[in-house]
């Protein structure tokens, strides 16, 4: 008898030996299976969350001294999530091997391109480890590729291969996410040069990068959201394309469905402290003179509102019916002859907060 007739007797012999098993024992079996893959995993030693901004990031020492971040934590420092069409994008990166797929964050084709030979050999072979309690596998990432991973993604933006808000967006955060890294970084190697490490608080560097990260999202999140332009284009019969080039028009439509609207006055004062150079331009955007407290939240309230209007609305004139319904302009005030207390939203000139201009 030769090797191909015991494979096959073998196999036979495996498909009818399935078959005998009732459905309860195929289904320990599988368990079992599942159990002595898990166990070729490494055991984390040690366990903790770094917190950055709104997001915990799930992070681990193993049992050799590897230090790892989650998967899922890399994908949410990026400001991305998974989806459906995530199993799709990894299989599109696939590459020699049969567990050879890049991961996620720079599964894309316009992201994975910039990944090198050394760091695609690493990203697609994931750490899987275990917690010290036991319980599934969890996938993670070598805490020392992270900052090679916001470098692939800063590498395309400056490409100009990205061609999405999502995608431009996770290059922002590569960009603020690095430069944390690199701060928190020094301030660790000094403190191992001087001793320091080891009297410091237990959560010291995590608490820097919260600060530092915090301070920078501030300057890049759009006060307007892109879903407000993406509505304007398809109510005024426009195809929308980028984000950065809007008709000029759009900062009319803009005052008369949000700051004429905002409270008595608002509109007026901006204009008067924020005026139009002899190009016709600002040096600044309207919504940075708001205050962060009272007209900032407004803002936020009212663009809201606004945009579930628009949503429900077919068409540009239906959107204004409804809108002048729901939310009425308030009338001009008067040039001399107005409450003060009525623009409190307003911060009086020269004391603007500085912030990068929206989008």
């Amino acid at each position: 008898m030769d090797v191909d007739d015991k494979q096959a007797m073998a196999a036979s012999g495996g498909k009818a030996r399935a078959q005998a098993l009732s459905k309860e024992e195929r289904s320990e079996i599988a368990k079992k299976a599942a159990v002595s893959r898990w166990s070729k995993g490494k055991k984390a030693t040690h366990e903790g969350e770094l917190k950055i901004n709104d997001m915990i990031l799930q992070c681990a020492v193993l049992e050799d001294g590897t230090r790892v971040i989650s998967e899922t934590a890399v994908i949410n420092a990026l400001g991305m999530y998974r989806s459906g069409a995530v199993h799709v994008r990894e299989r599109e990166s696939k590459s020699d091997g049969d567990d050879a797929v890049l991961p996620l964050f720079v599964a894309n084709k316009n992201v994975r391109r910039f990944v090198d030979e050394d760091l695609e050999k690493m990203l697609s072979k994931p750490i899987w480890f275990t917690s010290s309690g036991g319980g599934s596998r969890s996938k993670g990432l070598d805490a020392r590729l992270l900052p090679k991973v916001c470098t692939v993604w800063l590498k395309a933006r400056d490409a100009g291969v990205l061609t999405t808000p999502r995608q431009l967006e996770a290059a922002r955060h590569a960009d603020i996410l690095i430069r944390g890294l690199a701060e928190v970084g020094a301030v660790a190697l000094v403190d191992e040069a001087t001793g320091y490490q080891f009297d410091r608080e237990k959560n010291a560097l995590a608490e820097i990068l919260e600060a530092f990260i915090s301070k920078e999202l501030s300057k890049w999140v759009p006060t307007f959201p892109i879903e407000f332009y993406q509505e304007l284009f398809r109510l005024r019969g426009m195809n929308w394309k980028n984000v950065n080039s809007r008709p000029q028009y759009f900062g009319l439509l803009t005052n008369d469905i949000v700051y004429r609207r905002l409270a008595p006055g608002v509109l007026e004062e901006l204009r008067r402290i924020n005026p139009t150079n002899e190009n016709g331009n600002r040096k600044s955007k309207h919504h940075q003179w708001l205050t962060q407290e009272e007209g900032r939240r407004k803002l936020q309230l009212h663009l809201s509102g606004v945009i579930t209007l628009m949503k429900a609305s077919p068409d540009w004139k239906t959107f204004q019916t409804l809108i002048d319904r729901s939310m009425p302009k308030y009338q001009p005030m008067p040039l001399f002859d107005y409450d003060n207390s009525q623009t409190d939203a307003v911060v009086p000139a020269g004391k603007a907060e500085i912030v990068e201009n929206e989008l």
